[in-house]
């Protein structure tokens, strides 16, 4: 684990139980410092503080996510909810409050360890297709690779995610609620419009017109599914 705060006694407190975890963590204080550590131990989850001395940590988050999907969780005393928005629409995995408690914040990081980004709900990794095709669309999740009529289509771990999410069972429709849960392990409450900004994030990468989309249908009232077939 990688703990990007100024704040010593935050972060301090987060390494502590961390550890006591059985974590290997090390602490930076500022945009640079975290960087550079990053690209050193490559570590599989990020704390992120947004204000940091020398820049913000969104923009420490967009270079993270250029080079990896490690899990990032946003710890900020800026919590409203087009804060929460603006960060997981980032790219960010979670997104937590201050004053917060460090037990629950590491429950949240092993949460986020134990569900294998896209997992399809209750279905045994063994028994999914490795790749999926839905017209000149093509999934390779064993690659983490997205085509479109042959070319390729970049997307952030969380699109990926929500993509395969859905892609998985087409014709299911799924609530806001449980596209929440699906991706983030738990039900957290305000996040349902963060679904719509990674929809919509979603249909242009993929060219898909809402009013007559060929991958991803809203279901008004309700939420979304992924059409069998392509329109």
């Amino acid at each position: 684990m990688l703990v990007i705060e100024d704040d010593a006694g935050v972060a301090q407190l987060v390494a502590a139980y961390a550890v006591s975890a059985g974590w290997e963590v090390e602490t930076a204080g500022r945009v640079d410092a975290g960087l550079a550590a990053f690209a050193r131990m490559a570590p599989d989850v990020v704390v992120l503080d947004i204000m940091l001395p020398d820049g913000s940590g969104l923009d420490a988050l967009a270079a993270i996510r250029a080079r990896s999907d490690a899990y990032v969780v946003l710890l900020t005393a800026r919590g409203g909810e087009a804060d929460r928005i603006v960060g997981l629409s980032r790219g960010a995995d979670d997104y937590v409050v201050k004053p917060f408690s460090p037990g629950e914040l590491m429950a949240r990081c092993q949460a986020l360890l134990r569900r294998p980004r896209g997992a399809g709900a209750g279905e045994p990794a063994a028994r999914r297709p490795s790749e999926l095709r839905f017209g000149d669309l093509r999934i390779d999740p064993d690659q983490y690779r997205v085509e479109l009529a042959g070319q390729p289509v970049t997307l952030t771990a969380l699109e990926m995610s929500l993509l395969l999410l859905l892609a998985r069972q087409p014709g299911r429709v799924f609530t806001r609620a449980q596209l929440v849960e699906g991706l983030w392990a738990a039900p957290y409450e305000g996040y349902d419009r963060v679904i719509d900004v990674h929809v919509g994030h979603l249909r242009r990468k993929l060219g898909d017109d809402p009013e007559a989309p060929r991958f991803i249908e809203t279901v008004r009232g309700v939420g979304y599914r992924f059409r069998a077939a392509p329109a």
